[in-house]
């Protein structure tokens, strides 16, 4: 292992239609990933990734488990290629599932049947409409808490979801709560408070019933002290209990993803070189705003392979 390596993996946001389709003609192993997280699901997961409809792939039910499968595909092919071995890694919200299957702490049908279920038990909790997100740029973390505790009322809340990078924090919750929040955030001088096309308003108070349902899911999946350390969202920190990790996870569903923390904890633990194990270079970005001296590159393709491998020598 290499102790100044840590990978990370994006969640839902990543997604594209056609992703891997470059490396899936390649590495067989990418496809055979796909087969299997399809025979669990029931599906052709591999039609829907590289021909939709783009609306069923960005589905929560769909994008979760396919998410988790191009990052285990990825982290596969990387395995056949190199021996080189991070000894960190860390996961964006669904990312976490990634991270876990990666590092040999659950198994990867496992993890399938668990976001599936995941996807489905945030879409049910709450309304379509009910609940919202949004993008609040510009700002520090008290001041987006305080417009936050200032919009929000007995019977609608909105919290932060997602600290993403400085100046950059992701709220949710009730949608009226979620605009006056947006207001508030605008009258403090946000440079930009931007309400997100989803439909699930992830990591606050309103997914705490699908969280209930979760736990019981998760209770009876094996799950094994990870090979490499994972850090989790909820607070940064690495956990090797089976239970510790399970109520990480139930925790994760209706609490902020702390990714400013993680990649802080990186720096602290040593970490000089990041690999983005996913489609996509959302977390590349986030990262160079997190922690400039600890570069992170992203691999989703041939080219980019290459590329990680040469910044791991």
């Amino acid at each position: 292992m290499v102790p100044n390596l840590a990978f990370v993996f994006p969640g839902q946001g990543s997604q594209s239609q056609g992703m891997l389709s470059g490396l899936g003609a390649s590495h067989p192993v990418v496809r055979q990933t796909f087969d299997e997280a399809s025979s669990v699901l029931g599906m052709d997961l591999w039609s829907l990734v590289q021909d939709g409809p783009e609306d069923a792939l960005n589905s929560t039910v769909n994008t979760q488990p396919a998410m988790l499968a191009a990052g285990v595909a990825l982290w596969r092919v990387w395995c056949e290629t190199t021996d080189i071995r991070p000894l960190w890694m860390a996961g964006h919200s669904l990312g976490e599932y990634t991270a876990l299957v990666c590092a040999d702490a659950m198994s990867f049908a496992d993890a399938i049947s668990l976001v599936r279920s995941r996807g489905e038990l945030m879409q049910s909790a709450v309304p379509e409409g009910v609940g919202a997100m949004a993008a609040i740029i510009g700002l520090e973390d008290d001041q987006v808490r305080d417009a936050c505790l200032t919009a929000e009322t007995a019977s609608e809340k909105v919290s932060p979801a997602n600290y993403n990078a400085p100046g950059q924090i992701v709220i949710a919750g009730h949608a009226p709560a979620v605009l006056r929040a947006m207001a508030e955030a605008r009258g403090m001088g946000a440079k930009r408070a931007l309400q997100l096309p989803v439909s699930v308003p992830s990591h606050c108070v309103l997914m705490r019933p699908a969280a209930e349902r979760f736990a019981a899911v998760l209770a009876d999946v094996p799950v094994a002290m990870p090979r490499f350390t994972v850090l989790h969202n909820v607070d940064a920190t690495a956990r090797t209990e089976a239970d510790a990790v399970k109520s990480a996870l139930v925790e994760q569903l209706y609490s902020p993803v702390r990714w400013v923390d993680t990649i802080q904890q990186f720096s602290v633990l040593g970490v000089e070189q990041i690999v983005e194990c996913g489609p996509g270079k959302v977390l590349a970005g986030l990262n160079k705003r997190i922690a400039p001296g600890s570069p992170t590159t992203p691999f989703f393709d041939a080219e980019s392979l290459a590329k990680a491998m040469e910044s791991c020598q």
